[in-house]
């Protein structure tokens, strides 16, 4: 069924908002599989590279990890298990205090990881140009901010 433009302008933004949300991060997911790792597996390391997103590059604990991601994290992300994964493969090493740490093979799986976000991003982006990327991205701000929320 084909919605007329006053069709779709009278739909409800938080049923759409939600299943872009869905499909977004289940295709973004889906392909990081193709590529040999999950999402939060990237996070971990992410989180742990003085390269990225650790301000300083020290070990840390899944609690702290897990309240660094809060925002983002899923219900069904199983920190530890995915650090037990990345621990396996030695990309991270667990010390004596139960905090994780980034080795030199992690930092460069890292890098190879954040290598297939341009491609993904891309597949994304296919037929969607800049500015009205730009535009759907400022409506978005715009609403969050008229309903009490940080945008």
């Amino acid at each position: 069924m084909t919605l007329s433009d006053a069709d779709l302008a009278a739909q409800p933004a938080a049923y759409w908002t939600g299943v872009a949300y869905e499909s977004l991060i289940a295709f973004t997911r889906a392909r990081q599989a193709e590529f040999g790792f999950s999402q939060p597996q990237f996070w971990l390391l992410r989180h742990l590279s003085v390269n990225d997103l650790s301000p300083d590059g020290q070990g840390r604990s899944i609690p702290a990890l897990r309240e660094a991601m809060a925002e983002y994290l899923r219900a069904e992300d199983d920190l530890a298990a995915e650090a037990e994964t990345l621990l396996g493969r030695g990309w991270l090493r667990l010390d004596e205090d139960g905090l994780w740490w980034l080795t030199e093979e992690g930092e460069a799986a890292r890098v190879r990881f954040q290598g297939h976000a341009p491609e993904i991003r891309a597949r994304i982006h296919d037929g969607v140009d800049d500015a009205d990327y730009l535009v759907a991205l400022k409506v978005l701000r715009r609403m969050i901010e008229n309903t009490g929320g940080a945008g």
